[in-house]
């Protein structure tokens, strides 16, 4: 592959960098080399004789973890080139320490980011069989009528935390049976980050649109399917 084909998969020089100078060659059991450390104390005179075996799971292991450690500002710029620009986004810096923590790549971090600003054209069809039910839609409106009476006191996931576990607690619910159908609704799918993180991103009124939109084109017909 050349380097640039790398670059297009979203590896960071420096995790690629880090995975090549481990190639044959070892510090004891340190993985993880500054450009300062690999300076310093790389020797060609240390190089294994033997055949190096290329690891793809290394390689992602290295990438997530310097995606994972350089700053907003260097994400934000390094995603341009896959036509993904967060540098105007109000919430920049949420929707960035949230999508970086399971991004392994420029490439999912990209895809991460879009999954939650971009509202969902369609809806995983075996999540929505498996969590709405008949009750989750009258559920689901109690819910939002929640988030919007209480909208001024909702900044951080945490406030947002705040109003939801009574509301299960009162409703006598499970997480997932809240939780699930709120990530299908706003992401389409159920394997999304925490729903109080992606509510204080999208903030209440984008939110309470896209749970109703996802109960007018998808919700309402599993049940009636059921």
């Amino acid at each position: 592959m050349d380097v640039m084909d790398y670059k297009r998969l979203g590896y960071l020089p420096e995790a690629l960098l880090n995975f090549l100078v481990r190639l044959g060659w070892s510090h004891g059991d340190q993985e993880i080399f500054s450009m300062d450390e690999m300076l310093e104390l790389f020797d060609p005179e240390n190089i294994n004789k033997s055949a190096s075996a290329y690891n793809t799971e290394k390689l992602n292991w290295l990438n997530a973890h310097y995606i994972k450690n350089v700053s907003n500002d260097r994400l934000a710029n390094d995603l341009k080139f896959h036509e993904c620009e967060i540098h105007g986004h109000d919430k920049k810096e949420m929707v960035l320490d949230l999508c970086k923590e399971r991004a392994n790549t420029l490439v999912e971090l990209k895809d991460a980011i879009s999954n939650i600003l971009k509202a969902p054209s369609s809806y995983d069809k075996k999540g929505s069989k498996k969590f709405i039910k008949e009750t989750t839609v009258d559920m689901l409106h109690s819910y939002t009528k929640l988030l919007d009476e209480t909208n001024q006191e909702l900044h951080l996931a945490c406030d947002i935390e705040a109003i939801t576990k009574p509301f299960i607690e009162q409703n006598e619910l499970k997480f997932p049976q809240l939780f699930q159908p709120i990530r299908i609704a706003l992401t389409g799918g159920t394997n999304a980050p925490s729903v109080y993180d992606i509510i204080a991103i999208l903030g209440v009124s984008e939110t309470i649109k896209r749970i109703n939109t996802a109960i007018e084109k998808n919700f309402d017909k599993e049940i009636v399917n059921d």
